[in-house]
């Protein structure tokens, strides 16, 4: 991919709203586990929890980059990315994490939750990345400091604005169509099908918003 095509920054700022979107809570998480110690620990544990956990989630992102190469798994990585959306859409996130009362207990702390909460999140950017490793280590120097330290920002904007969820969904449903249709058996297809693949993709996007937006009206009436 070429680093100054149309292309390459699109998928750049695809990983970006993906990472602000859904790892945008990921800093809360650093706040509730370093919330007990000492002030002139939390600093520590913050910058070493991020630290930790960037590595990990740019490691896993990266293998999940090249699994994506094996015939089936873009599918399969499309449409578990169409159902991501939708609860993003659909869901209230929860934090259930326990303070800790050591640095390095603290550290532990962010670094696990943010691998299992971000799981999500390393199949999105690898779909959007589209196979450059360049793009994912890029999108993670931009995106993460952002979401670390900006974070809480982010949290009140998207509960102020709904409609930047909605755009966050949105980028994540057009990754998702996009992956199906960059399928490798199915891309000479829609290939020579362009009006099909187009269609396929504006189905899948208009279709995610609309079943987010119907579960999310479902969910606050019967609370």
């Amino acid at each position: 991919m070429d680093f100054l095509s149309i292309e390459f920054f699109s998928a750049l700022l695809s990983i970006i709203i993906i990472d602000l979107v859904l790892a945008g809570d990921n800093a809360i998480v650093i706040g509730l586990a370093a919330r007990n110690l000492p002030k002139e620990l939390q600093k520590k544990t913050i910058i070493w929890g991020s630290v930790g956990a960037i590595v990990i989630r740019a490691i896993a992102t990266l293998l999940v980059v090249w699994l994506l190469e094996i015939p089936g798994l873009l599918l399969g990585g499309g449409l578990i990315l169409i159902w991501i959306a939708v609860k993003l859409l659909a869901e209230e996130k929860e934090h259930d994490v326990k303070p800790s009362q050591s640095l390095w207990g603290a550290i532990r702390t962010i670094i696990i939750a943010d691998a299992v909460m971000g799981l999500d999140n390393v199949l999105a950017v690898a779909g959007a990345a589209h196979g450059s490793f360049w793009l994912v280590i890029l999108g993670l120097l931009i995106s993460v400091p952002i979401v670390v330290w900006g974070s809480t920002v982010i949290l009140k904007l998207m509960e102020r604005f709904q409609w930047i969820i909605f755009v966050g969904a949105g980028v994540l449903a057009y990754t998702a169509a996009k992956m199906i249709v960059d399928e490798p058996f199915l891309a000479d297809f829609f290939a020579a099908n362009p009006l099909l693949k187009w269609g396929l993709i504006a189905l899948v996007v208009i279709g995610v918003l609309l079943a987010g937006f119907w579960k999310k009206m479902r969910t606050k009436k019967s609370a």
